[in-house]
């Protein structure tokens, strides 16, 4: 079959990188992709509408359609291609929202019992700013829309979350995304991402994973949309996945159904274990990033079967009853090697960064054993290929043990180069601590 991906960052590559592996895969293509990803599927430009993407796969008879990154699927991408007889995997406008308006997200939690943090929304900055003097305690200041993963202030003093609130309303930072805002209380504990695929009634867990968000090491830093990742992550406990699953996904997946929004495609839950138990701190609609470029490698079936049966309605198929995890009836199955992938990102970033620098080292990397080098913000000029993004690459490996596999990624990031590149370097701390 003709498989398109929607998207051109590292988690697209993940995507095309292990569709490529399916035998049912006949030929890929990318809208847009990046240099890495030309090296295994069909880069195409099709224009800026959605109905220009689905027309062009009408007329190219693709069977189905990935959509990797958050912003089509909340324009409702998975809607136009339905409306002409095409298979698009995500969920569609109207179930998207559970990502697209964290208001939303947190009235559904609320309304169902999904543990969660406290929280008011505002589109005044001084009622927001009113309340906050109220609390008189840290919160997290969150713009109500998509904002690529940066829209997240945290407001730690009074000062802090004044500041971010004034960013966000006054300043219109983050453009319409910020038309109102979401005040937090703050949760204390460690992260963690769960991510399962649902077609809107059963589930396929994947296994555990945590990403790292801020910039700098020790957590420091500012918010960016991920600076790495690894899996698995010894936080999710069996006991805390099923809690997660009986408690979080499944209310999450019958609220939606409830109120008309049939959830498909996946369901990402960002996670913080407190000592209470865990709260769910966002919704994602879409594979993690950079949590894909460590789940996929990790991934042992066939990704393809999996994905249409999401589309379909069959995914029963593949998932027993009630909380079971992986191997099931299909034998959805998962290597048992560690994963941890180490982003490297352009100097400045989240912060305004410049590109166009020229990238050397890769095939050097690439040929490290269990290591694959994904790449996010790159575009081929000529012989070279050079940055383009924030996030220029995540370099992963996989080891028979999360320190090993730490301990490769870096030695592939040790090979490449290019000016003012920068990553953290404690990727994977709290499982090694």
């Amino acid at each position: 079959m003709k498989i398109l991906v929607i998207g051109q960052g590292g988690r697209e590559h993940a995507l095309v990188w292990k569709l490529a592996q399916s035998p049912l895969a006949e030929k890929i293509y990318c809208a847009p992709g990046n240099a890495g990803i030309a090296d295994i599927a069909e880069s195409v430009q099709i224009g800026n509408g959605l109905a220009e993407l689905a027309d062009w796969a009408k007329a190219e008879n693709i069977a189905l359609t990935v959509v990797g990154p958050e912003a089509p699927l909340a324009e409702g991408i998975v809607d136009t291609f339905r409306e002409r007889g095409l298979k698009a995997f995500g969920p569609d406008k109207r179930a998207a929202r559970l990502e697209a308006s964290k208001d939303f997200a947190k009235q559904l939690m609320a309304k169902n019992g999904i543990p969660t943090a406290a929280y008011r929304t505002f589109v005044d900055a001084d009622e927001a700013i009113t309340y906050i003097k109220t609390r008189n305690a840290p919160v997290f200041v969150k713009a109500n829309g998509l904002a690529a993963g940066k829209g997240v202030i945290p407001g730690r003093t009074l000062a802090q979350a004044t500041a971010a609130v004034k960013t966000i309303l006054v300043d219109r930072a983050f453009g319409e995304a910020g038309d109102s805002v979401v005040i937090e209380e703050e949760l204390i504990g460690e992260e963690a991402s769960f991510t399962v695929l649902t077609d809107g009634t059963h589930c396929v867990p994947f296994v555990s994973s945590q990403d790292h968000k801020m910039s700098h090491d020790g957590d420091t830093g500012k918010n960016t949309g991920g600076m790495g990742a690894y899996s698995p992550a010894p936080v999710i406990t069996p006991e805390l996945h099923d809690y997660v699953m009986e408690r979080v996904v499944y209310p999450t997946l019958n609220g939606m159904a409830d109120i008309g929004s049939t959830f498909k495609g996946v369901l990402y839950v960002g996670l913080m274990i407190t000592d209470t138990g865990p709260k769910v701190l966002e919704f994602n609609c879409r594979f993690g990033d950079p949590e894909a470029q460590v789940l996929f490698p990790r991934l042992k079936s066939d990704l393809v079967p999996l994905l249409i049966a999401c589309v379909d309605g069959t995914l029963a198929a593949y998932t027993d009853s009630g909380l079971q995890t992986p191997p099931t009836k299909k034998g959805v199955e998962w290597h048992a090697e560690a994963a941890a992938g180490v982003v490297m990102a352009s100097g400045g970033y989240p912060d305004p960064y410049q590109t166009g620098k020229v990238i050397t080292g890769l095939a050097e990397a690439a040929a490290l054993e269990g290591v694959t080098v994904f790449h996010a913000g790159t575009k081929q000029n000529g012989e070279q290929v050079v940055t383009a993004g924030g996030r220029v690459l995540c370099v992963t490996a996989v080891g028979d043990r999360l320190k090993s596999a730490i301990e490769q990624a870096y030695r592939g990031v040790s090979a490449i180069h290019f000016a003012d590149a920068h990553f953290r370097h404690d990727i994977g701390h709290r499982a090694l601590g």
